[in-house]
């Protein structure tokens, strides 16, 4: 039944209790609660899954069978409306023929986002406007806003950028693991290359900005992260990242820092990759193992279902003789409930990194994500509170994005 409808129904009843003789009215269940928030997730790497053969986002599946984390039947079952959706390119040879492969990559990756809407109309939505994730949740609909994580498949055509809005894109990452065209990532093994943002980079924040591009600083260095900050005309969210208080690493953000995206407006989403949450133990020989199995790989999208699933026993049988330790929810709780003593609930939010990476000990697909709510709840984090981190910060952070677009028209 459509979240809305359920959400009358259970007010109604409510009030209906309440107008008997003694009666008295009840909050409603945490359970109740997570279900009439318009509840979304930043960094959905499922498009990745999407171009896969054999993998369907309308049928149940687990991440124990095949390794992913988002179908609809688990997104019901989590409350999960939707949210980004995620271009995802890895970083290559910053020169023309990587831009143009990447270019390629990017474009099959949003092509898929749409094909996955248009496929399913009764149950996906495209969203481009501010205002559009309450009303196709009110629809019963899942949320589809699109996000690029990595923009090296523009090469340093911006042009391009202004393509892929017209596709939908509104949300832009510089950079991935490596450094770019763009500036400087947090984790490239030589270090910085510019000292934050490149002049093409620079370039890059004006362009979104006169787009209506919210810009995502998760992956960058510290300092090009403080660049965007200092240069963007509105304010930059992190929409995957923890924090160095509780973890000392260089994806994750301090305080001194976190502070400062605050105070420009800015929003944390908090990410559930375990090995950015706490140090965890190394296995050379999984590693090892996993290294012969990705370079068996190839092109996934160009095999067949029966190669796929051949694939993925290979990974079963690595998972069984080399077990992962993974994070635990407590790991991941810590990094949240820092993250909100800093910034506090108006500038913090959910951006768990499923299907790329994410998932805790408890929390191993998007049916889990109740958790979350429970847990908040039992910290004394209120029902507004709440429907800012699952929706409204990032819908406000849209909200600035377009203002100022549509400011530079009149």
């Amino acid at each position: 039944m459509k979240k809305y409808i359920k959400t009358t129904l259970c007010a109604l009843t409510v009030a209906a209790a309440g107008s008997a003789v003694g009666a008295t009215t009840t909050p409603p269940t945490k359970e109740a609660l997570h279900e009439s928030l318009v509840v979304m997730d930043t960094h959905l790497d499922t498009p990745a899954l999407l171009v896969q053969p054999g993998f369907d986002i309308m049928h149940a599946h687990t991440f124990d069978d095949d390794f992913s984390q988002v179908d609809v039947p688990r997104m019901n079952e989590g409350g999960l409306d939707g949210g980004f959706w995620v271009i995802y390119t890895p970083q290559g040879p910053v020169t023309p023929d990587g831009f143009i492969a990447a270019r390629d990559t990017a474009l099959l990756r949003v092509m898929a986002i749409h094909k996955m809407v248009a496929a399913n109309s009764d149950t996906f939505a495209l969203a481009t406007e501010p205002e559009d994730a309450k009303l196709i949740a009110q629809q019963g609909k899942k949320i589809v806003y699109i996000s690029m994580e990595n923009a090296y498949p523009l090469g340093e055509d911006l042009s391009l950028l202004e393509t892929f809005y017209k596709m939908g894109l509104r949300m832009v990452g510089p950079v991935h693991f490596k450094n770019n065209q763009f500036g400087d990532s947090s984790t490239d093994p030589d270090g910085t290359q510019y000292g934050g943002l490149s002049p093409l980079g620079k370039q890059l924040v004006k362009k979104a900005n006169e787009l209506g591009i919210v810009l995502d600083g998760s992956h960058a260095h510290d300092t090009l992260l403080e660049d965007m900050i200092e240069l963007s005309k509105t304010p930059v969210i992190l929409s995957h990242s923890g924090t160095k208080a509780i973890y000392e690493h260089p994806r994750n953000i301090d305080d001194a820092l976190l502070k400062k995206l605050v105070d420009s407006g800015g929003v944390i989403h908090v990410n559930a990759y375990g090995s950015y949450l706490k140090e965890l133990p190394s296995d050379p020989q999984r590693r090892k193992a996993y290294g012969a199995l990705y370079q068996q790989m190839g092109n996934i999208a160009s095999m067949t279902p029966d190669e796929v699933a051949a694939l993925k026993a290979q990974r079963k049988q690595i998972d069984m003789e080399h077990p992962a330790v993974r994070a635990t929810f407590e790991d991941y709780m810590a990094h949240f409930l820092h993250i909100l003593e800093v910034a506090g609930p108006k500038h913090t939010g959910v951006g768990a990194d499923w299907d790329g990476g994410g998932g805790v000990e408890k929390m191993m697909d998007v049916a889990a994500l109740p958790l979350i709510t429970e847990r908040l709840l039992a910290e004394g984090y209120t029902e507004q509170d709440l429907a800012d981190i699952w929706g409204n910060n990032v819908l406000r952070l849209l909200q600035q994005a377009k203002d100022y677009a549509e400011s530079l028209k009149q």
